[in-house]
């Protein structure tokens, strides 16, 4: 069915999906068993598991696929089986071998045996798109893929390293969107000129999550259904839609009508209007999510590292908390989020108008410079940048904003052609690898490097922490690990091309007969299986 001809259902069976048609009057109220909520979803790029690292359609894909792996929300140390039933590891502690749950089905209806596994993990690496890492660091590569991940049983299948690596990393890595299983018959049925089917399954679906994905328009809007296959508790829902608003405020008004059930990523004046409001609750949740600006080595002013320094001492970092965030969030000056293994609280840098005028002088730009900062063109993106603007103006940093969608930004970013950009980052894996790899790693800085870490990102090089990231993911003893990663961390404050800004609370707006949402560390890790509508 095209996306019209489901519009136009929609409309025929519920009314109030009237909204999604222009010419057609909006009705308040949504269908008792659909959840519709507005979001600004212009970072989804593909919906292909081996392909997807943003945050929108990570949360998509860990609503539709099962994966290898996953933690308990309360406890990320806590790992369990899911696709996999139990696991055990050699004794030289380089391969690992997984046994799978009997009874699983895809959405297509076909059985998901040890198969389909194998082929989605060696898809992953053949693909090289940019997730592909979080499975190649092990040491695997086209050329051995075959071997280091082989079907060793009828319900069994080995995970061989390069070397040994701490087994709470590994585990962790394939609890990540990548280590989705996706039906191998229906991929490869879809293959073209070699691409193991991601063409298609950029815009399709092949999983066995406890929802399937029905169908997407870019910009507009996509629509999840309950998979009747699926071998869990299946959801009490029938459907979800996701809609593309842009605006927040439009997003606000749209719950205050009862058009969406949520109302997701709103600034914190929105928050504060429906707080107030008697039928709609709000449910906040520490997210390992961080807001950062990252500087461009290639941009001459931005390769000294005293001038790195000065840009640090001219932002409010708390003012930025309270004002886009509302409080519901932490100020956070290093690469881990707070309760990780490693992460550190301390805050060392703070508005400091003089001495950063003093640094700046000192690396021979007494007079300030002016360059570009690309910024995502919806709020609190462009509000944070506004006022990163009027700070760094006092040190005389004349900033010109480019505000683009998330799309053009990520794109501009990957290939290394900003000076300085305003993103966030969240980590893949609930393991302080996931960013200690993304802020500290880049052993190859050439264009054609496998790892085009935020390292690489911004053409930056420190050899000895590349080492000590290597180093930290092997250590087996937590404790150690855990020295490694503070370590890092202090290094990458004291010489990284990163301002970390701080930590956010995710929020979700909803009406108050949503009940059952469950908001995990990461939006991967968003559930909305056992939702009601009461």
């Amino acid at each position: 069915m095209n996306l019209v001809a489901f519009f136009a259902f929609l409309v025929f069976l519920f009314p109030p999906f009237s909204f999604l048609f222009p010419v057609i009057p909006a009705l308040s109220g949504t269908p008792r068993d659909t959840l519709i909520q507005a979001w600004a979803l212009d970072d989804v790029l593909s919906l292909d598991p081996a392909d997807i690292f943003e945050v929108s359609a990570s949360e998509i894909a860990g609503n539709s696929y099962e994966r290898l792996l996953g933690y308990d929300l309360d406890d990320v140390s806590k790992i369990f089986g899911v696709v996999a039933k139990s696991w055990r590891v050699s004794r030289d502690g380089r391969t690992i071998f997984f046994k799978i749950r009997k009874g699983k089905r895809f959405a297509s209806g076909r059985p998901l045996t040890v198969a389909d596994v194998v082929f989605s993990l060696h898809r992953v690496i053949f693909l090289e798109k940019t997730p592909s890492f979080i499975i190649s660091q092990f040491g695997i590569n086209k050329d051995n893929v075959k071997q280091a991940i082989r079907q060793t049983g009828n319900d069994e299948f080995a995970f061989t390293m390069d070397r040994p690596h701490a087994l709470s990393l590994v585990l962790s890595c394939l609890t990540a969107t990548v280590s989705s299983v996706v039906d191998r018959k229906l991929v490869l049925s879809h293959e073209s000129d070699g691409d193991y089917g991601n063409g298609w399954l950029r815009t399709h679906y092949a999983g066995s999550g406890p929802f399937l994905i029905r169908d997407w328009s870019p910009n507009e809007a996509i629509f999840l259904e309950r998979n009747e296959f699926y071998g869990g508790q299946k959801p009490w829902l029938s459907r979800m839609i996701y809609r593309h608003i842009p605006e927040q405020g439009i997003r606000r008004l749209l719950l205050e009508k009862g058009d969406v059930d949520f109302a997701r990523f709103l600034g914190a004046d929105m928050l504060s209007i429906l707080e107030k409001r008697e039928d709609i609750s709000l449910l906040s949740v520490p997210k390992g999510m961080l807001y950062y600006l990252a500087f461009n080595q290639k941009s001459k002013p931005l390769s000294h590292s005293a001038v790195r320094e000065a840009l640090k001492y001219l932002v409010d970092y708390q003012a930025l908390v309270d004002v886009f965030s509302g409080g519901r969030g932490q100020v956070r000056q290093f690469f881990l989020p707070g309760g990780l293994l490693g992460s550190r609280d301390e805050t060392p840098y703070h508005s400091d108008v003089e001495r950063a005028r003093s640094l700046l002088a000192k690396a021979g730009y007494p007079d300030g410079f002016s360059l570009s900062m690309d910024v995502r063109n919806i709020m609190p993106f462009t509000g944070i940048a506004e006022a990163l603007q009027q700070s760094f103006a006092k040190g005389g940093i004349r900033l010109t904003l480019n505000q683009i969608d998330h799309r053009h930004l990520l794109t501009r970013y990957r290939r290394r052609e900003h000076a300085i950009v305003l993103a966030y980052w969240g980590l893949h894996y609930q393991d302080p690898h996931s960013n200690a790899h993304a802020f500290a790693f880049n052993p190859d800085n050439s264009k054609d490097t496998r790892f085009k870490t935020l390292a690489w990102r911004n053409s930056w090089v420190a050899a000895d922490l590349t080492a000590l990231v290597k180093e930290a993911a092997l250590e087996s003893d937590i404790a150690e690990r855990s020295l490694l990663y503070r370590e890092l961390q202090e290094e990458v404050r004291r010489r990284g091309p990163y301002i970390f800004l701080y930590q956010e609370d995710e929020t979700v707006a909803m009406r108050l007969n949503i009940k059952g949402l469950r908001l995990g560390p990461s939006f991967d890790s968003n559930s909305f299986r056992t939702i009601v509508k009461e």
